[in-house]
């Protein structure tokens, strides 16, 4: 999403929105440190460009965050997307042949994919990104989790996390990507507490053009 400067001006020029502009990036800038802390980055030189490229990324989600094009309410506080969850799942209706029809028409690198998740007591949809194509043997990888034939099916024998227990790429509709953008998460009792996303999957969420949620 693309922030014009006629825009951007329209933002400072309302007192109200400046403040809800330095509180997303205030929530932003805290929660993305917190995980930098938490990560086991041996390398300095790849922190230090992490760090470096923090500013531009939050203003960037900020910006858009402010100027929301998304049929879901953003929380001020937390820099976090909010909708109603589902009292369960929707992954559950996985369809292959769907699944296949949708990744076979149109697809670039560089799409927003919606990823089931499925870990011991919990399951969740979470964000990633295709880099690259496959097409004669009808697979696609994202940035994150590999490669996935277009049907859904997971096409690697072993994820790095082993607590990990299913993967599947979803094809996206509005349950989707509302459970995906917002964090929702379900466990045995049903709804489970709301997951926090990073500030990569939240610049993926406001890439997704709603319409066509390609």
């Amino acid at each position: 999403m693309h922030t014009s400067q006629s825009q951007q001006v329209d933002i400072f020029s309302d007192d109200q929105r400046q403040l809800h502009y330095a509180e997303l990036c205030n929530a932003l800038y805290e929660r993305e440190l917190a995980s930098l802390s938490q990560q086991k980055i041996t390398n300095v030189s790849l922190l230090q460009r992490k760090i470096a490229g923090l500013r531009h990324h939050v203003k960037r989600a900020a910006y858009s965050l402010l100027l929301k094009q998304a049929p879901l309410k953003v929380d001020i506080h937390n820099a976090s997307w909010q909708a109603k969850q589902a009292a369960k799942c929707m992954a559950t209706n996985y369809d292959p042949q769907k699944t296949q029809q949708w990744f076979s028409k149109d697809i670039q690198i560089g799409c927003c994919v919606a990823v089931y998740i499925k870990q011991l007591g919990c399951e969740y949809i979470e964000l990633d990104s295709i880099d690259r194509l496959d097409i004669s043997n009808h697979k696609l990888h994202t940035n994150k989790f590999g490669w996935f034939i277009i049907d859904g099916e997971y096409a690697e024998q072993n994820y790095r996390q082993e607590d990990i227990l299913n993967l599947r790429l979803l094809k996206p509709s509005k349950a989707i990507l509302t459970a995906a953008c917002c964090g929702h998460k379900w466990d045995h009792k049903g709804k489970g507490q709301q997951r926090a996303l990073s500030l990569r999957e939240l610049l993926l969420s406001l890439s997704i053009n709603w319409k066509t949620f390609r």
